[in-house]
């Protein structure tokens, strides 16, 4: 379908302010300017609670946001998602993605933690990484006192954060020590060294381009990093089998679409439950833009039963697993 109007005013009206390319910007711009653009995610939706703690880090403490949905105790046993933000692993923070953590945590009924992972370029890859699986193994070894249910623990992330997502998902599955109940991923970067029809087709003028892609990764990367080592490009890993239940979402006018898509469709080859959702008309980070573009609610409908399905589909399958 042709690009939502709403979207489409708003693409119009960044391209008339003439804003510098992305590749121009300092870190510290570009930090400044996911900061505006997120000032546009609208009324946040109402959560039970929400309580800022600390875990322990591989380099020091790590601060954690939690989100509790309307009408629960703070004991009560329930899902858990473990959740990272977007901003190319060098911007983003706790604060900028808070209306999006309220939004999934009112939709999919489950506590919410959001994690403050290291960025770069003052920590670059692979800290983030690093950060997200002892954020991973402290929730599965403390859930009962977080008040979850062991049995179901997922990880989210949307854009880089479900790059990161999706590689501690690979990585805790392959060592076998936490089992994960499912993985939401929203508009995720799944592979950097690829050149796909989407990004092709989509390489300016539609929000995320090139040159933002370009320069993150030039940051989160050290020199001699190989982009297509699967812990940057989790489209590369070799095998897939093991996996949990997993929702793919995608925005149809996102250059990232086709890895997004591409990531399902490997997935449901490896035999894991998987439902993926392209999203008609939208761009990167529509959900994040509520202000601007009403269909995020809709969206977020789509992401909450997501979960409750996934999670489902993990109690069924968790003896074959």
């Amino acid at each position: 379908m042709p690009l939502d109007a709403r979207v489409r005013r708003f693409l119009d009206t960044l391209a008339a302010s003439g804003a510098a390319s992305t590749l121009a910007l300092s870190v510290e711009e570009r930090r400044r300017s996911l900061v505006q653009l997120l000032g546009f995610s609208g009324p946040p939706k109402l959560v039970g609670a929400i309580e800022d703690r600390t875990l322990p880090g591989p380099a020091s403490d790590l601060r954690m946001r939690v989100y509790a949905p309307v009408g629960v105790a703070a004991k009560d046993a329930l899902p858990g998602l473990l959740y990272f933000h977007g901003g190319g692993l060098v911007a983003g923070s706790l604060d900028t993605h808070d209306s999006i953590c309220r939004a999934l945590t009112a939709a999919s009924c489950c506590r919410l933690f959001s994690l403050d992972y290291r960025l770069a370029p003052e920590h670059p890859f692979p800290a983030a990484i690093e950060d997200g699986l002892a954020a991973t193994t402290w929730l599965a070894n403390h859930a009962r006192e977080l008040g979850l249910d062991p049995e179901r623990l997922g990880v989210c992330g949307d854009s880089a954060g479900a790059t990161l997502a999706a590689v501690v998902c690979q990585s805790v599955a392959a060592a076998g020590r936490v089992r994960l109940a499912c993985q939401l991923l929203l508009c995720p970067i799944m592979d950097y060294a690829a050149e796909s029809e989407s990004r092709r087709n989509l390489a300016a003028g539609y929000l995320v381009d090139r040159a933002t892609l370009e320069h993150d990764l030039r940051h989160y990367l050290p020199a001699g990093a190989d982009r297509a080592d699967p812990r940057v490009s989790p489209l590369r890993a070799a095998q897939l089998r093991g996996l949990p239940p997993t929702g793919v979402h995608t925005a149809e006018f996102d250059p990232l679409r086709d890895e997004g898509a591409a990531y399902a469709e490997r997935l449901r080859a490896a035999g894991v439950p998987t439902t993926y959702h392209c999203h008609p008309g939208m761009i990167h980070l529509f959900y994040g833009l509520g202000a601007l573009v009403p269909y995020g609610d809709t969206a977020f409908g789509l992401m909450g039963a997501d979960i409750r399905s996934l999670l489902t589909r993990s109690d069924l399958d968790g003896g074959r697993r």
